[in-house]
């Protein structure tokens, strides 16, 4: 009975401990408060923030991600590297630095540029599987014939890649899909002349990718801008020697 009584008395207390000890301590945690970046409208893929799209808004810290946003300075001027939706917190994988998703580049074709697809035709062909959106490669055609030499055709020196795709469609910059496939295309950033050729060399040579820059944009700009120099001068030539035909 004595034993009891004690056991009673030990309980009754441990409740008073809880009650007036813990009890507060898990409230006050339930109840904290913390500021976080949150984006006030739809913003499509691709899409540079700015200010007008985001707010701070005050929510409970309980159970957020530990990455979450908390300072604008962290996502004005990203792009969005998802569809992003209205009242979403952002965190690092739903922004990217540069605007170089697949989406993004089609949405941005203006006419000057057309997206265009070929095959890898080994894993080794296309540099292991390890190219990313916005790399620059350099396109290098072995042809079929016994004893020809591989060369880089002068219109591919500087290629810029979009995007690399699987066998059942996965791109490897859509971060809503997983795959551990290796990819079957690579889609790249060509002016008409650079797509027919690589329709051309696909057909009738074995086509391999080499890595030449990834970094920067502005980097990255810069071997494109020599490249569309190089065909610029190569139309121009072509253009004087066709009229200069035409008067003879």
């Amino acid at each position: 009975m004595k034993n009891r009584t004690v056991l009673g008395l030990f309980c009754i207390l441990l409740a008073i401990g809880v009650a007036f000890g813990a009890a507060p301590i898990i409230n006050k945690t339930a109840a904290a408060k913390t500021d976080i970046v949150r984006v006030v409208r739809n913003i499509s893929q691709g899409s540079r923030l700015t200010a007008d799209d985001v707010e701070i808004v005050n929510v409970g810290a309980h159970n957020l991600p530990a990455n979450v946003i908390k300072s604008t300075d962290a996502v004005i001027g990203k792009y969005a590297a998802v569809d992003l939706r209205t009242d979403d917190y952002l965190m690092p994988s739903k922004l990217n630095d540069t605007a170089d998703s697949a989406d993004y580049v089609f949405k941005t074709l203006d006419g000057s540029k057309q997206a265009m697809s070929i095959s890898i035709g080994s894993f080794a062909n296309g540099v292991s599987g390890k190219l990313q959106n916005g790399d620059i490669v350099s396109v290098i055609i072995a042809c079929k014939t016994s004893g020809a030499a591989a060369f880089i055709p002068a219109q591919l020196k500087y290629v810029r890649v979009v995007t690399t795709t699987t066998s059942t469609g996965y791109d490897a910059d859509n971060p809503n899909e997983e795959s551990n496939e290796s990819p079957a295309t690579v889609t790249l950033l060509a002016d008409e002349t650079q797509s027919k050729l690589l329709a051309e060399y696909e057909a009738n040579g074995v086509i391999h990718l080499s890595l030449v820059y990834r970094g920067d944009e502005e980097t990255a700009n810069q071997f494109i801008a020599v490249q569309d120099q190089f065909l610029e001068s190569e139309d121009e030539n072509s253009k004087k020697t066709q009229e200069e035909g035409d008067d003879n």
